[in-house]
């Protein structure tokens, strides 16, 4: 890992910083994110590719997939005194990364499976929580359970214009555009250091302002 992206790391991870990038991107900077109420979490997103059914015996050993995230943090947000959870992701990049909406679906993906995992376990060790239904026995997901929602963040610390793809379509060209109605998109959620008006960088309330307009306007010498 180079030194930047430590930097960057060790400095996204500071929940002052964490929560203003967050309040940025999904309430317009107002301050809704509290610093105080962000936990770390390990940013390991392991996966199971496909898992031994209770009903079939002879399945092969399955397939673990095992990403790393830069950070990886549950939120408890506060409005109008009812509480959301939220697990929040925020990757750093100081080169553009064009393949980057697959890596956040990737990301996310395997952190929902995740918590079907744990929820089927829980259920499963919980004996007085009986499934009620063979769909329920089978998955140990069942009808009344939720998932967190998982929102992941990227922030594009490079003096360039971020110009790699902001979506899956974005990514493809079918040649009959009617598939593209029935193709899942997955956008990711960018802060672009170079494409940042004054206005925008007014929103923010940490050093993350200091910060992103430096980057902003390092090729620019009167600025």
């Amino acid at each position: 890992m180079g030194n930047t992206d430590v930097v960057t790391k060790n400095y996204m991870r500071q929940n002052t910083v964490f929560a203003d990038a967050c309040n940025y991107l999904i309430y317009g900077g107002r301050n809704i994110v509290d610093p105080e109420k962000l936990t770390e979490l390990d940013p390991t997103e392991l996966g199971v590719v496909f898992e031994r059914d209770s009903s079939v015996h002879d399945m092969d050993k399955p397939e673990t997939i095992q990403k790393y995230r830069d950070i990886l943090k549950s939120a408890v947000i506060m409005q109008d005194d009812r509480a959301a959870y939220l697990i929040l992701g925020i990757e750093n990049q100081t080169d553009i990364h064009y393949a980057m909406p697959v890596r956040n679906m990737i990301y996310d993906a395997l952190q929902y499976g995740k918590q079907v995992d744990e929820t089927s376990r829980k259920n499963r060790k919980e004996r007085k929580k009986k499934p009620h239904n063979r769909g329920e026995y089978l998955s140990g997901f069942y009808k009344e359970d939720r998932l967190i929602p998982v929102i992941t963040f990227v922030i594009h610390f490079g003096a360039d214009e971020w110009d790699g793809p902001m979506s899956i379509k974005e990514m493809m060209d079918p040649q009959d555009e009617t598939l593209l109605e029935y193709i899942q998109d997955y956008r990711i959620h960018l802060i672009d250091s170079a494409r940042l008006t004054e206005e925008e960088l007014g929103k923010f309330r940490s050093s993350l302002r200091e910060i992103l307009s430096c980057v902003k306007y390092s090729k620019d010498k009167e600025n």
